[in-house]
């Protein structure tokens, strides 16, 4: 409790715990959170009058204000952070946020009730959690509330909610996955993309244009920035599939660290240099302009980006299967992060698709929430490494299926139910009866953007030479989305910058583009 008493100093003004309780045994570790807290603080006060449906659960305001943020179920695990921040920022402590964006939150329009479903072990969960809390801080227009959905299973099923975060407004299921405050306000804002297209179709000219906020893209802008040229990062959200990694344990000199918390460092050393980041952007198409001598970058909210050099990092993201069903029930039964979803399938027969590294270390955690996992490989033997092999088969709750092709999803019109596949050795049709499949497959590059515009691979993948260069003149690419091979953090990040190396070399022997 030491850190908390360090927290608990920054708080500007009195705030109250209102809590509502049951007679539940979750109830009592609620109670006993809050007023350790409180004892912490003279600031914090305890009130146990709450009338919220949802028990147990709490509220914090400053003491004589209706209570905006809320909390349904006991904050701890990935939320600790979200109970931290609502604290402070409901006593009064500043979010660290861009004065447009706090202006744009304060001037919604109302009211806006958002509901965020959470498990407690999801590491995407928190960033939605503490956007809507930050907004509901600013605004009194807006109410929010997490809602551990392992602790109120009911509602989950009444919902039929089975991945997190799954965010309603109002109501009405609003989004589900990750989500910033940016990446919200530009779905309530009406009239916010086409303010922002504006804005970017003003920009001067760059010299270098990253494009992507990975590993690789973060590199690649600030080698760039180091020398001191006009370097922007264009990307759909800053970090790429980082975000969506749970445990690093192979980063050179970084003995273990969290996806999140390393797409965080690497935006910040980044924002370390004069780089101008656009974010909450998707690059629709590129082109040379031979008149002047620049490369266009598009984008889908209708803005165009000019730069001397485009360096290419928009890496990958999770392979389908591409049978019937599964676009079907993606989110209400199909899933692809067992860390984010697991704990919706308590006690429920799921299915693993895919016998690498990531496949197995699925149904290895999974087998501890669950009540069955079956794995299905489509090889003839399991691709993972063999100390994750014999963890797999000493569990009890395990079956492992090789040489089984996935060829249907089923459901009943509202969620998973079972999946079909064919065993490849007897060319027999089977079926297996379940609640949840969870996808991983692999990763497919993000370059459908490209295709007759730069050379492609068979499998999609950027064409590139030993110093990054495509096929298109003063257009380099970097990382997941290219041929090199080995899709490691630590790779992608070498290629960014060498890629930007050598988009400064084509800089310096390029004459300047006459407007």
């Amino acid at each position: 409790m030491n850190a908390w008493s360090t927290l608990l100093e920054r708080l500007v003004n009195p705030i109250e715990l209102v809590a509502s309780f049951d007679d539940s045994a979750k109830a009592a570790e609620l109670r006993s959170l809050l007023h350790d807290v409180a004892a912490l603080s003279p600031k914090v006060s305890v009130r146990e009058d709450g009338d919220n449906a949802r028990k147990p659960s709490f509220a914090i305001a400053q003491v004589g204000q209706v209570p905006r943020v809320h909390f349904a179920g006991i904050p701890m695990g990935h939320e600790f952070t979200s109970l931290v921040l609502a604290l402070l920022q409901v006593s009064g402590y500043a979010p660290k946020l861009d004065a447009e964006v706090i202006e744009q939150v304060k001037a919604l329009p109302g009211p806006l009730h958002f509901e965020v479903f959470v498990s407690l072990s999801c590491h995407n969960c928190p960033d939605v959690v503490q956007a809507v809390n930050t907004m509901s801080v600013l605004n009194p227009n807006i109410q929010a509330v997490m809602i551990d959905g392992s602790m109120f299973q009911q509602e989950v099923e009444d919902r039929q909610i089975m991945g997190v975060p799954a965010i309603y407004l109002n109501g009405q299921l609003f989004a589900q996955g990750r989500m910033s405050i940016e990446e919200i306000l530009a779905k309530v804002d009406v009239g916010a993309v086409e303010r922002e297209a504006a804005k970017l179709n003003e920009k001067a000219p760059f010299d270098v244009l990253v494009v992507g906020g990975g590993p690789a893209g973060a590199a690649a802008a600030i080698y760039a920035a180091r020398k001191g040229i006009r370097t922007g990062v264009v990307a759909e959200r800053f970090g790429g599939q980082v975000l969506d990694t749970l445990g690093i344990e192979n980063f050179i000199s970084v003995k273990e660290t969290e996806g999140p918390k390393l797409a965080a460092a690497l935006e910040q050393h980044v924002r370390d240099y004069d780089v101008d980041i656009i974010n909450l952007q998707r690059a629709e198409a590129i082109e040379a302009d031979g008149e002047h001598g620049y490369r266009t970058v598009r984008l889908a909210s209708g803005a165009t980006l000019k730069s001397r050099s485009v360096i290419i990092a928009t890496g990958a993201r999770w392979r389908e299967m591409n049978v019937p069903g599964e676009a079907e029930y993606r989110t209400k039964g199909v899933a692809y992060c067992p860390h984010c979803d697991g704990p919706l399938f308590k006690g429920k027969r799921v299915a693993v698709i895919g016998g690498g590294n990531s496949g197995v270390e699925a149904a290895i955690d999974l087998a501890g929430i669950v009540a069955h996992v079956t794995l299905l490989e489509y090889g003839e033997a399991l691709r993972a490494d063999a100390v994750l092999q014999a963890k797999l088969r000493s569990l009890p709750n395990v079956t492992i299926i090789t040489e089984a092709q996935t060829t249907a999803v089923t459901g009943d019109g509202q969620k998973v139910n079972g999946l079909d596949y064919t065993d490849r050795r007897s060319g027999e049709a089977r079926h297996v009866e379940l609640e949840g499949i969870f996808v991983q497959i692999g990763l497919l590059p993000n370059t459908d953007w490209l295709k007759g515009r730069v050379e492609l691979s068979s499998r999609g993948e950027i064409m590139i030479d030993e110093r990054g260069q495509t096929s298109l003149a003063g257009v380099f690419a970097a990382g997941d989305a290219t041929t090199v091979p080995y899709k490691q953090i630590i790779i992608a990040m070498g290629e960014g910058a060498k890629a930007s190396l050598s988009a400064f070399d084509h800089l310096i022997r390029t004459p300047v583009p006459q407007a």
